[in-house]
């Protein structure tokens, strides 16, 4: 059976993974950063991050992924963004 810290250790590499790719995903175009795609990869990853910060005591890292995970979800609840004229 795999070990908790092993767990752990794991679901952070992904998070970090999932993270990078939403980026790479938006800096290149392939989708739009208010897209569900994009924000469903952040809220993911965060979230993931998150886990794993809390393990190790990382504090203000905990912070910015709970944070990070808290805007991509009201993202995803908010709906399409509104276009308004400049």
């Amino acid at each position: 059976m795999i070990q908790a810290s092993t767990l752990i250790e794991v679901l952070g590499w992904l998070g970090a993974a999932t993270v990078i790719a939403a980026y790479g995903l938006v800096s290149y175009g392939s989708v739009n950063g208010r897209s569900k795609a994009y924000q469903g990869l952040n809220a993911l990853g965060g979230l993931l991050l998150a886990v794993n910060t809390i393990w190790h005591h990382a504090w203000p890292a905990t912070a910015v992924n709970v944070i990070w995970t808290g805007i991509a979800l009201g993202t995803l609840l908010a709906g399409p963004a509104r276009h308004e004229s400049a």
